[in-house]
C-alpha cells in the first residue's frame, strides 16, 4: 500500500474513536479517552496497570497505534475495558 492507498482509507477513519467486537460479537464504539489495561511491560508501562488512550492512530502498515500520556504503543500491548 502506498501513502496514497492510506490517505484515501484514512478519510474514512478518526483518531477520536474505533469500533471494537466484543466477546459477545457486539460491535461497540469506543471514543477517546478510553481505559486500557497493560497486558505486557512495554517502555514506562507495567503489566496490569490501567491507562487512558488519548488518541488512536495508524501506521504505514496499517498497525493499530494507541497514544498512552503523550507516548505511541502498538495496540496489542492492550486490552480495552468496557464499560
Amino acid at each position: 500500500m502506498n501513502k496514497q492507498d492510506l490517505a484515501e482509507l484514512l478519510k474514512y477513519s478518526s483518531s477520536q474513536w474505533l469500533y471494537v467486537i466484543t466477546w459477545n460479537n457486539v460491535l461497540h464504539q469506543v471514543i477517546t479517552p478510553f481505559r486500557v489495561v497493560v497486558l505486557k511491560p512495554v517502555g514506562m508501562l507495567v503489566r496490569g496497570q490501567i491507562m487512558w488512550v488519548e488518541e488512536v492512530k495508524i501506521t504505514l502498515n496499517l498497525t493499530t497505534v494507541f497514544i498512552v500520556e503523550g507516548s505511541a504503543y502498538y495496540y496489542y500491548h492492550f486490552d480495552i475495558l468496557i464499560d
